[in-house]
């Protein structure tokens, strides 16, 4: 057997090894990436000191991990570099920041030093705090990349998020051409810029909610992909009712099944056009994305994250036959998920049954997609293969702390890696002990 077929023979051992998911061999855990995310805005005043990031990176080093995740444009759309088309993060929450280093670029001088990789994470179609009235949409004259939404209301009110303030984030249209180019020239400009950075994570890549987008470009750019013009807009495509209680339901118009396929149109076309933008200007960068894990009620957000090779209208009232087709997974090259859920395992659900309601749900939901271990079951079934990292929101587990390492095992035995969100919340409620047990317990360390 020449050196070329064992080389050959070896890469299969490991590609069989990473695939497979099974936290159960610690061979598997240590080839697995663990990622431990770093906010932007809830980190900086902390992190805004070379002492500090060399006392976290190796602290999460020694645990584990394998990539750092350095958030560089928080929800505010302000960038955490000098950058040629965005501000400077320069204040946050009335407090001055003063840069006296390049923030991103010691993160990959430091981490490389201990053997961790750097992923970026961008937050894409958002460009301002609808709290605090911050960002290009209030500040850069550009009031009109705002999503227009159409809230429950027995009367039709379209209004800009900017006016809906229970929503901290003032997400934008994502098909505005304007807006895509703008972001695009981000994304280029920081792989360029950053040469040695191992990837790049791109979050929000989403509508805002199934309440969005009911512009009138919207309206415009749906016609043409019907290839008519619609009669009656937004009823065409759902009239908000109310039942015998009193609560607001969507009565489905005509084209409500085509809205929805349209809308993750718009979402896998941008994800296709970044990926070959990054690409072309980095072509070993990694390409990945994060999202939320619930699938059956991803769909609000126009967001088909699943394998082109998995059909929802088999299991899903919401999915025409062909919206399989904007399916992205293969588009990914690292690919996170929030299993944001404190039930771990597909027993405790049955025996409890809660329901669940996340960020972007517009009703709660039940099912066992909505434990770790059941999230991760069904995860593995839609992306075909095709690897994804299990996510942690840590301040859920503030009042059971010992809850955070069942996640961090399950998600280690049960999916292809971890992911864990954010830094802060591991060190405000000094969690590090349950981290430990976990990634001990899940094999990832002696």
């Amino acid at each position: 057997m020449n050196n070329i077929t064992n080389l050959f023979l070896s890469l299969l051992v490991v590609a069989g090894l990473y695939s497979c998911g099974n936290g159960n061999n610690k061979e598997v855990a240590d080839l697995a990436p663990k990622l431990m995310w770093i906010d932007a805005t809830a980190n900086i005043e902390r992190f805004n000191n070379k002492d500090t990031i060399d006392y976290y990176l190796e602290k999460v080093k020694k645990l584990g991990f394998t990539d750092i995740v350095v958030d560089v444009r928080p929800i505010s759309g302000h960038l955490l570099y000098e950058s040629e088309y965005a501000p400077l993060l320069t204040k946050w929450r009335g407090k001055e920041i003063h840069y006296t280093f390049d923030y991103l670029g010691y993160y990959i001088e430091k981490a490389h030093q201990l053997g961790l990789k750097v992923q970026a994470s961008l937050n894409t179609f958002v460009a301002g705090h609808n709290h605090m009235d911050e960002g290009p949409i209030y500040e850069g004259g550009k009031a009109d990349w705002a999503t227009i939404v159409y809230p429950p209301n027995e009367e039709v009110k379209l209004i800009p998020i900017t006016e809906e303030k229970k929503k901290y984030s003032a997400m934008v249209n994502p098909v505005n051409e304007e807006f895509q180019e703008y972001i695009l020239n981000i994304f280029r400009e920081v792989v360029t810029k950053y040469p040695k950075l191992d990837g790049i994570i791109l979050d929000r890549v989403r509508y805002d909610g199934f309440t969005a987008d009911f512009s009138e470009l919207s309206r415009r750019k749906f016609e043409e992909y019907l290839g008519k013009e619609l009669d009656r807009f937004p009823d065409d495509i759902y009239r908000w009712k109310k039942d015998e209680q009193g609560n607001f339901y969507p009565e489905r118009g005509n084209y409500f099944l085509q809205w929805l396929e349209w809308r993750a149109s718009v979402i896998y076309n941008f994800m296709d056009r970044a990926r070959g933008v990054v690409k072309e200007a980095n072509p070993a960068i990694s390409f990945g994305t994060y999202t939320g894990a619930w699938y059956p009620s991803y769909f609000e957000v126009g967001v088909n994250f699943a394998s082109k090779n998995y059909d929802p209208s088999a299991d899903f009232d919401w999915a025409s036959p062909s919206y399989k087709e904007q399916g992205y997974a293969e588009l990914l090259d690292l690919y996170t998920v929030g299993n944001y859920y404190t039930t771990i395992t597909i027993e405790e659900y049955l025996e409890k049954n809660p329901e669940v309601k996340n960020e972007t749900d517009m009703w709660a939901q039940q099912g066992t997609w909505y434990c770790v271990e059941g999230s991760n079951q069904h995860l593995k079934s839609i992306l075909d293969g095709n690897p994804f990292y299990g996510g942690i929101l840590a301040d859920q587990f503030y009042d059971n702390p010992e809850g955070l390492a069942e996640s961090i095992k399950m998600n280690l035995k049960t999916s292809d890696g971890l992911m864990i969100f954010d830094i802060v919340h591991i060190i405000e409620k000094n969690m590090w002990e349950q981290v430990e047990r976990g990634m001990r317990e899940g094999g990832a360390i002696n």
